[in-house]
């Protein structure tokens, strides 16, 4: 991941302690390189609405978008409490659109 000249690594998936069953929540976790930073998200899609919390479910800092009909583009915006925040649009890049 790479924003603002920022670069780290963020991991998504089912979170799975040992010995215990994967959550049922999509959850990640961003590592910063640049000042070790860690941050947690969780998940939700339904229908054709993503949104990501910052933390936990239900977090006052959380980005909602949608994705269009043919589900190559999502756009939206993340919002935080207090004010602020930023638009987003992500485009699906093919295959032959590879570098």
């Amino acid at each position: 991941v790479e924003l603002d000249g920022n670069k780290g690594l963020e991991i998504i998936g089912h979170e799975q302690r040992y010995g215990e069953a994967p959550s049922e929540d999509i959850r990640s976790r961003y590592y910063g390189f640049s000042s070790g930073e860690t941050l947690e998200y969780t998940y939700e899609l339904i229908g054709d609405t993503l949104t990501i919390w910052s933390g936990e479910r239900g977090s006052p800092a959380y980005y909602e978008g949608t994705f269009s009909a043919d589900d190559n583009t999502l756009s939206g915006a993340w919002h935080y409490p207090g004010g602020g925040g930023y638009s987003t649009v992500s485009t699906r890049v093919s295959t032959s659109q590879r570098a």
